[in-house]
This record gives C-alpha cells, structure tokens and sequence, in this order.
C-alpha cells in the first residue's frame, strides 16, 4: 500500500513539471522586450489558445493587420504628394506675388493745398482779368471782353521747347489755388482778336507747386522739365471750363515720388451780349478749382512675405517627418507580426510532428 502511494506521488510531481512552465535566465530576459519574452516562454509552452482557435480565424487576423499597415503606408504617400505639391504651390506663387506686386491707395486730408503752377500759353491771346472767388461764387460779368481786375501771382517768362530746342514758347505763370475749405478758385479771361482759324483753344499745364518755380536758381530749366513730366490740356474759345483739380502722388519702388494732376472738366457755353461783336473776336473763359481736400497717395506693396512661406514650409516637412516616423514604425510592426506568424506556425509543425 506505501509503495503505491509513492508511486502516485512521483507520477503526480512529473505531470506538474510538465505542465508549469520552465523559469527563463534573468540575465537573458533582463535584456528582452516583452513580445520577445513572449516569443521566448511560447517557443517553451505550446500555446493552448492557438491550438483551440482555428487557422481560418488566425489567418484573417494577419491580413487584416497587413491590410491596415499597407493603408498606412499608402496614406504617407499621399500625404507625402500633398505636401510637395503645396511646397511648389507655395514657392511658385512667392515668384509670382514678387514680380506682381498689389496697388496700395491711401487718402490724405488736408486743410491747404500747395498752390500748384497754371503754366497758360495764350499764344496770340490777351489776358483781360484774373480774379481770385471763394464758396464756389463767380459774379457775373461786367464788361465781357474789356480788361479786368487782375489780383492773381502772375509772371511771364519764354525758353524753348524741350522737344524741338527750335521753338520759342512763351508761357504766363499764375499761382493756382490754395485755400481747399472755402473752395478757393481762379477764374481767367482771355480775349483773342484777328484769328483766321475755324477753331480757336489756349493750352495750359498744370506743376505741382508755385512756390518751388520761385524758388528755382533756373526757371526756364524747371518749366522745361514740367513741360517734359507733366499732361497739358486745351480750353477753347467762346465756353467757360471748369477745370476741378484733384492731385495724386505716387511713390516709385526706387523711393523716388511723383506727383500728377487728375481733373474733371466742365464746359458751360458763353452768351455773348455785345453790341455788334466782331466774328473774329474770341473770349476764353476758364476757372480752376480743387475737388477735394483729398491727396491720393499711391504705392506698391509686395505682399509677398518670406516669412510666412518659411513658416509654411516648416511646417510642411515637420509633417512629412511625423508621417515618415509613423510609417517606418508599421513597417516594423508588420515585419514583426509576419515573424510572430511564422514562428506560431513553425511551433505548430513542430509540435504536430
């Protein structure tokens, strides 16, 4: 009876030696991740759980996880395209904002103008009056076509054309208005006698200010060169013009500033009341006045920041960087997962045979 006790016994501590699994070297486990210990005790025990689930299941679980590291890998690609289209996107598109910068316009308010220069070639004609009105008010003429008052800055000077240095012009220099708030205004009359022309007009120009033409070491040299910078216009015989004024300046990209006149012309006809006027007797009348109390200020601003685009591109390749990492990370997981499979199936041959 003791000996079969003993027998059971010995035969009961060898089924748990089988069954428990062997203990692992610390030093060998010590450096081991945890799937490799994992990897490592399964080599030694013989997974229960794989033998009990069908190779169908396990086989379907390893293509869906090759299926999603595939997606993944895919998914880099794309965003990889998508940001080398943006990088050139963006770089083309600093090139082009360079060569085509925006137009910047500014208005400036102001209570006084400079008194611009109202440069007036009347050629033959005469000047009967000037007169400086104010609120828009003109009173009505006394004696059209006889001298006038003439309380304007005038000057008359001669030099010759820039475009021809042949061609003697004389020109009359008349200090234009200034006082924008009482709508300040000159108004001119000329009177031209003996034209044997079917159409009769007096040219005129506009400079930006009198005073630097007072100024000036060399007048005849600066109306040269306000007659090469500078627009002149026409106004004709037998109207009234009203020529309203506004100025813009306009700042170049080598920060030199120009300045041009902008008007709005208006012409009312004359009513000639004289007493058996003579057909050959012309009368100009022309009136100058500021629009506005507006300076236009134009300037062109490169709206194009380098700044920005490197921040853009930064951030860019930050992501392309994140989503490489995060792609060589699932290739590392699938390679792993594919030799986990290998070696259950290989444990699997083994533990069959």
């Amino acid at each position: 009876m003791a000996m079969i006790r003993k027998e059971l016994s010995r035969s009961y501590q060898e089924l748990n030696e089988d069954t428990e699994p062997p203990a692992l070297d610390p030093d060998v486990t010590e450096h081991m991740d945890e799937e490799e210990q994992d990897d490592a005790v399964s080599a030694v025990v013989p997974d229960r759980d794989s033998d009990r689930s069908s190779p169908s299941v396990r086989f379907s679980r390893t293509c869906l996880k090759n299926f999603f590291s595939v997606l993944l890998i895919l998914v880099y690609l794309l965003l990889m395209a998508v940001a080398v289209f943006l990088v050139y996107q963006t770089i083309a598109d600093f090139k082009d904002k360079l060569k085509h910068p925006v137009m910047s316009v500014t208005y400036k308010e102001v209570n006084m103008y400079d008194s611009p220069g109202i440069a007036i070639y009347p050629g033959k004609a005469r000047l009967l009056s000037c007169e400086h009105h104010w609120y828009d008010h003109i009173p009505p003429l006394k004696d059209p076509g006889q001298p006038g008052e003439n309380n304007c800055i005038t000057q008359n000077m001669s030099y010759l054309d820039p475009y021809t240095n042949r061609t003697m012009k004389h020109a009359l220099i008349v200090r234009g208005p200034r006082d924008v708030r009482k709508r300040e205004l000159v108004f001119l009359q000329f009177h031209l006698n003996e034209t044997k022309q079917d159409f009769s007009a007096i040219d005129y120009l506009l400079f930006s200010s009198y005073e630097a033409f007072l100024i000036s070491s060399d007048q005849v040299k600066f109306m040269q060169e306000c007659e090469s910078s500078y627009s002149s216009w026409k106004f004709s015989g037998g109207f009234r013009t009203w020529v309203k004024m506004s100025l813009v300046k306009t700042k170049e990209e080598d920060g030199r500033q120009s300045v041009e006149f902008r008007q709005e012309t208006s012409v009312v006809n004359f009513i000639d009341r004289r007493d058996n006027p003579d057909k050959g007797d012309q009368l100009f009348f022309v009136v100058f006045e500021w629009k506005d109390p507006f300076i236009q200020e134009i300037q062109d601003i490169i709206t194009a920041n380098p700044w920005s685009m490197i921040a853009l591109l930064c951030s860019v390749f930050l992501v392309l960087f994140k989503a490489a990492d995060f792609a060589k990370l699932s290739v590392k997981w699938m390679i792993k997962v594919r030799k986990r499979h290998l070696k259950k199936r290989t444990r699997e041959l083994n533990h069959i045979s």
